[in-house]
């Protein structure tokens, strides 16, 4: 017989024994599970989709420009919500707009919910889409006009849906909307950002897009033709740039003046590289741009500025937007540009961006600024700074004159407006009332394109006549 000591040893083995085969055996059932769990994720990336494919879903073939911006068509695209994100979304926009006083918009954004979206007879999953702008949004709203601006996000709830990880729309991962709102010729935001790029300054691709939005109850409503606009800081960056590795900035707010009073870095929001709390590219341009040297030394000054910052393209940008007197920008409003910082040449540069306020001398107490730009005050540095430059002066005009004599013709813009005209006519003319931005239906569509043609006139003698003095 054991004794006590033996037994108590006995059963200590025994037990070791025990737990040591417990923990083999939880260890072979987690390495069994973890195996199980990555072939599960390594499957669920479009799994169970049955229109998902390599060229469509994801940007593994590149980014299909000809398809998603084709300048020959009108494309059409459907957007199926249920009733409780429908619900959800008109919620959401009701409370932002209590939030609103007078024309101070809030800064607050929209939330997204998912929808799905379908594109020539090929559905897109769980897809995020949300309410997008500051005064197409919230004045269409106001007047409950349903044509309202929106924003897609292709990988939003990629969390919430693994198998849509990484879903893009033939490469594009963010899109915008443009309702064209205030415009009855719906041509304003594209033939702008078309002579911004044909002129070399820095701009995103547009086209002509059907919008159909199911509310929930099996409907499909016409919410009319939008402009479809690549997002600067998705696609564009590759795509002009060759890469994006470099910061880009979405400015919005008093700092984004480059004044020295108000100035912040706060109002710089980045769009790439976020995880990196580096705005010293921001600081040096405006360190440079306030330097005594601008007073003291004015070529040593340039020098500066011309290292840190684009200058040349700047200037291309002011005679475009001068030309066609778009005010709903920096000179009159602190937002509705980009910055990127090219990493290249190591410049700062210039990216227009919303140009459904183009065309127009100004609107309500603001005004597009003069081809002179004489008016504009030190609180606009980057444009009051630059033109006190007699040189940059020459530069300016220069560009103003290849710009107007070549780019900007009348006779060029007729064929032009005429082609846009008949590609969009059916489409624009087939709003419906409570969805439209149109006034006076087709009439009115016909005299907004012909107001196009003779600002074009305008626009061009007054250039030529700038230049002539």
């Amino acid at each position: 017989m054991m004794k006590y000591n033996q037994w108590k040893s006995f059963l200590f083995v025994l037990w070791a024994l025990v737990l040591f085969s417990c923990d083999d055996s939880k260890e072979s059932e987690y390495e069994d599970e973890k195996e199980n769990t990555e072939e599960i994720k390594e499957k669920e990336q479009g799994e169970g989709l049955a229109d998902w494919t390599t060229e469509t879903h994801t940007d593994q073939l590149g980014v299909g420009y000809a398809t998603v911006f084709p300048q020959d068509r009108v494309n059409r695209i459907d957007i199926v919500l249920s009733a409780e994100e429908y619900a959800s979304m008109q919620s959401n926009l009701a409370s932002l707009a209590s939030q609103n006083i007078g024309n101070n918009f809030t800064d607050d954004k929209p939330d997204y919910v998912a929808c799905d979206f379908f594109f020539n007879g090929k559905q897109w999953y769980e897809v995020g889409v949300r309410y997008k702008g500051n005064s197409s949004l919230w004045s269409a709203y106001d007047r409950r006009n349903g044509k309202l601006p929106l924003r897609l996000k292709f990988d939003k709830f990629e969390d919430d849906y693994p198998e849509i990880k990484n879903q893009r729309f033939y490469g594009f991962k963010d899109l915008a909307l443009g309702s064209n709102f205030s415009d009855n010729s719906l041509m304003r935001e594209k033939s702008a950002t078309d002579l911004f790029n044909d002129f070399g300054v820095p701009a995103v691709q547009t086209a002509y897009y059907e919008v159909y939005v199911d509310h929930g109850d099996g409907t499909k409503i016409y919410y009319g033709l939008y402009t479809l606009d690549e997002v600067v800081f998705d696609t564009m960056l590759n795509t002009v740039f060759g890469s994006q590795e470099g910061n880009c900035y979405k400015p919005d707010g008093e700092g984004a003046r480059f004044g020295s009073s108000g100035f912040t870095l706060d109002d710089f929001e980045k769009k790439t590289n976020e995880s990196e709390g580096d705005w010293s590219d921001i600081q040096e341009l405006y360190n440079v741009l306030h330097s005594t040297l601008r007073t003291s030394d004015q070529e040593a000054w340039k020098t500066n500025l011309e290292s840190v910052f684009d200058v040349q393209g700047f200037l291309k940008y002011l005679a475009v937007n001068n030309t066609i007197q778009n005010w709903d920008t920096y000179a009159n409003m602190t937002h509705n540009y980009y910055l990127y910082h090219d990493s290249t040449d190591d410049l700062i540069k210039w990216i227009v961006w919303d140009h459904n306020e183009s065309f127009m001398p100004g609107k309500g107490r603001r005004n597009a600024i003069s081809l002179d730009m004489s008016e504009v005050g030190s609180n606009w540095p980057l444009i009051s700074y630059l033109r006190a430059v007699d040189s940059y002066m020459v530069d300016y005009k220069g560009y103003l004159k290849d710009f107007n004599d070549n780019y900007y013709v009348p006779a060029t813009m007729d064929v032009v407006y005429n082609g846009w005209s008949s590609l969009i006519s059916s489409s624009a003319t087939s709003e419906t009332s409570g969805y439209t931005n149109l006034t006076g239906g087709a009439s009115g569509f016909e005299t907004g394109v012909q107001e196009l043609k003779d600002y074009c006139r305008t626009r061009s003698a007054a250039v030529e006549s700038y230049l002539n003095q």
